[in-house]
């Protein structure tokens, strides 16, 4: 007795799949293209070799989850850190300041400060924590 397969052999390859995926691909590559194109061109400066030499006073502002205020370690209030800040300011004109407000102190004090400094003219930054750390 002989055993007769009727199973025939392909003689064609379904190619559907395989421009599905060069489809995909083509997309990917033009979307990723052009969103590097995008932007503007920006000459940036190059820095001196020279190291800063230049050393100006730097006054550290804390303000605590209560709303006190500290000035460099020290409590105050917002008249006397006026006056610590013009002295300051008297000493070394390009003096400048770093604001440090913790996460759950009021956000009307540390606009409070933000004002005092843009009031006496001096530069200022604020202190942020890096994610992650």
């Amino acid at each position: 007795m002989q055993v007769q397969d009727e199973a025939k052999p392909y003689d064609t390859i379904n190619v559907t799949p395989m421009l599905d995926l060069a489809y995909v691909l083509l997309v990917v590559f033009i979307l990723m293209t052009t969103a590097s194109v995008q932007g503007l061109s920006v000459s940036m400066p190059k820095p001196s070799n020279k190291p800063a030499t230049e050393k100006h006073e730097l006054l550290l502002i804390q303000v605590s989850p209560e709303g006190t205020f500290y000035l460099n370690g020290a409590p105050r209030s917002a008249g006397e850190l006026e006056v610590d800040i013009n002295a300051a300011k008297a000493r070394d004109p390009k003096m400048s300041v770093a604001i440090k407000g913790d996460a759950k102190a009021q956000y009307a004090k540390v606009v409070s400060v933000i004002d005092l400094c843009n009031k006496l003219q001096v530069s200022m930054g604020i202190v942020t924590a890096r994610i992650g750390t």
